[in-house]
């Protein structure tokens, strides 16, 4: 079975900076795509950012010049920075690890607080 833990939450300003983490384990053969989503209280939770095995990626465009998708497949983690944060921004942030192209496993989800 897969695990993902996630990191990296916090409280910060407007216009500052996170960096969250998200690593497997567990019984992992290989790992396709790894993707970001967030879930804002009252709200449906929607796709933030993805990244392919070869690098590629995409991002919602409420977030796109400010937000950046990494992976470090040796690690087994991929990585969300999250540059001039906005109040709007404010959500839990999901990792989500897909393993073939219908099996996919969610992180127990991160907070991430924008306010003054």
């Amino acid at each position: 079975q897969v695990q993902l833990v996630e990191s990296g939450g916090g409280l910060v300003q407007p216009g500052g900076s996170l960096r969250l983490s998200c690593t497997a384990s567990g019984s992992i053969i290989s790992i396709n795509t790894m993707d970001w989503y967030r879930q804002a209280p009252g709200k449906e939770r929607v796709v933030v950012a993805t990244i392919a095995i070869d690098g590629t990626t995409n991002y919602a465009g409420s977030v796109k010049g400010r937000f950046t998708i990494s992976r470090d497949n040796a690690k087994n983690t991929v990585y969300l920075q999250l540059n001039s944060l906005k109040p709007e921004d404010t959500a839990v942030y999901y990792c989500r690890l897909w393993t073939s192209y219908s099996t996919g496993y969610w992180g127990q989800g991160t907070q991430v607080t924008v306010s003054s």
